[in-house]
């Protein structure tokens, strides 16, 4: 029985601080019970992602560790970012988790790494590590990062200090030269992971590899499909932890379970069940990332009484948008397939950038959302510059938009509040 077992030891083991992960686990399930089981008119089948919610760092943890001390997994890799393929890891024998990132966590141990005013995402997975209360961190047998912001890339020359990485050169242009530059970085982590592992890439393996991970971006984008109906099957709540399961989860499991809620949510889009009332106002988000626990924008927005009917952010739509050819005869063009498919990750490092424009305006029309949010964690320079351009977008398009940027704290959750409450009352 899973009550039966010591996860306390098991944490211990990993070399954690088991007191102050606890204390952890208290605040994250606390803020749970009132964002998540609060929701009224639920798909029964969400019920899935309270079963995820709970496991996370006790039953998934157990799992991926005896795993691999029975070889399946062999290791454990670790990642901040879309970046870095699962494809890759997953073919070598290996499992990829993303890895804590979402909360504020002893930041002044953090800062004396890092400086103060920097941006929450990578202040928190300094906290996290250096506080010792991420089994993902503790468990890892190496990090992959990748160069996508010049905070992360300093950072990492710090996390490295702490724990084995491996970066990965991401380009922050598209053309010709480039394309083949993050193609060699592909087949490079390859090589990397391989060693890691002491297990080969096959055509067989990368061919499953790739298979499996697109059968999960295609039950998500099933289920973000359903989201164009009013009234909304299911909650942006709902839809976001989906995608951040899909960063820690057992892919297989979890595609059976979203493919699940994708099937009831059709099923309530016929019958004109929602989660949220019908004519509610429909938000899409835009802007940074949303790694466990931070809920509290959709949160705010949805209690209200707006609806979160898509995500153009790495915990949304650019996760399963996109799918690798299942096509390719080689491991080399299979590789090639999955660089090619990264690439056109439509992350605010490149510049020009106008496909992410392009995507937050196809959809915001195809989700009919009445309203632009896009939002950025405090000193996130990138898309901080980028919601210029964004804005105008949706002046071009007609669509009402408002621009946020907060970080982890409940500090400023008043005036976010007030002014997310406006902002519904205007559309």
């Amino acid at each position: 029985m899973a009550d039966e077992y010591d996860y306390h030891k098991m944490w211990g083991d990993l070399g954690m601080d088991v007191e102050a992960h606890d204390g952890l686990l208290g605040v994250v399930g606390e803020m749970y019970q009132t964002m998540y089981l609060t929701q009224e008119n639920r798909p029964a089948s969400t019920s899935y992602l309270d079963g995820v919610a709970a496991n996370l760092h006790s039953g998934r943890i157990r799992e991926m560790v005896d795993g691999r001390s029975e070889g399946s997994p062999k290791k454990i890799i670790g990642s901040f970012c879309l970046y870095v393929p699962e494809e890759v890891v997953t073919a070598a024998g290996a499992v990829e988790v993303g890895l804590c990132a979402g909360a504020e966590w002893a930041p002044e141990e953090a800062e004396r790494y890092v400086p103060r005013n920097t941006c929450p995402l990578i202040k928190g997975f300094m906290g996290f590590k250096l506080g010792r209360v991420c089994p993902y961190i503790e468990s890892a047998d190496l990090v992959v990062g990748e160069n996508t912001c010049d905070g992360k890339k300093k950072a990492y020359e710090q996390f490295s200090k702490l724990k084995p990485m491996y970066i990965m050169d991401v380009p922050h242009v598209r053309n010709e030269d480039t394309k083949l530059q993050w193609r060699h970085e592909v087949h490079a982590l390859a090589a990397r992971i391989e060693e890691e592992t002491g297990q080969k890439i096959t055509e067989e393996s990368l061919r499953a590899a790739i298979k499996l991970a697109n059968d999960k971006r295609r039950a998500l984008q099933r289920l973000s499909d359903t989201r164009a109906a009013d009234p909304v099957p299911i909650s942006g709540l709902d839809s976001l932890l989906t995608v951040q399961a899909a960063f820690m989860d057992d892919s297989a499991r979890l595609t059976g379970a979203i493919n699940e809620m994708a099937d009831e949510c059709e099923k309530r889009v016929a019958e004109g069940v929602g989660a949220a009332p019908k004519g509610a106002k429909r938000i899409l988000y835009t802007g940074t990332p949303m790694a466990v626990p931070n809920w509290k924008l959709f949160n705010i927005i949805e209690k209200a009484g707006g609806v979160v009917v898509g995500e153009e952010c790495c915990t949304g739509s650019r996760y399963y948008k996109d799918l690798v050819p299942e096509d390719g005869a080689t491991i080399d063009e299979m590789l090639d397939d999955i660089s090619d498919r990264y690439l056109n990750i439509q992350c605010a490092i490149f510049t020009p950038n106008n496909g992410r424009r392009d995507d937050v305006i196809r959809m915001a029309r195809e989700l009919h959302a009445d309203g632009i949010i896009d939002a950025s964690l405090s000193f996130c320079t990138i898309y901080e510059m980028e919601a210029f351009d964004m804005e105008k977008a949706a002046q071009e398009a007609g669509i009402p938009y408002m621009h946020l940027s907060t970080d982890y704290s409940a500090e400023g959750d008043g005036q976010l509040t007030t002014r997310i409450q406006a902002f519904l009352e205007m559309i």
